[in-house]
């Protein structure tokens, strides 16, 4: 009976956790998206959008994903994503006088192609249901 206890509480535990991590993620999100749009006005981006953050279990660092708009060659989405992680010190400290956290996250950007996947998917099923239908 004892044993449930513990596991009862590691469970609880466990969720609290996974609900904080949420809470920053999105905090984050938020806070990086108004960032990168006020804040960190580089010419050489088009708008950014941050469609989603992924943040570690010990809050020591951040995945943040994020498109481009009418950005899909390869070369110039590596050349924004640069242009960003030089960026992401600027960003960090912003995000640290915007959110109260004790230790922000170093964040780290990654480019989120489900977007461009989605369409491809989405063009070969159409394709697929047209040389079917002929």
């Amino acid at each position: 009976m004892n044993n449930f206890f513990i596991l009862f509480e590691n469970i609880c535990k466990m969720a609290k956790e996974y609900s904080r991590i949420q809470r920053v993620s999105q905090e984050i999100k938020k806070n990086t998206a108004i960032i990168l749009q006020r804040e960190i006005q580089d010419p050489r981006i088009k708008i950014t959008t941050v469609s989603y953050v992924k943040v570690s279990r010990d809050l020591a660092s951040a995945k943040i994903f994020v498109t481009f708009l009418n950005n899909e060659h390869p070369e110039q989405v590596k050349h924004n994503i640069r242009i960003l992680q030089g960026a992401a010190y600027k960003v960090r400290s912003l995000l640290g006088k915007a959110m109260y956290l004790r230790i922000v996250p170093e964040l780290h950007f990654i480019y989120d192609n489900s977007l461009l996947e989605g369409i491809r998917i989405s063009k070969l099923v159409r394709q697929v249901v047209q040389n079917k239908n002929n």
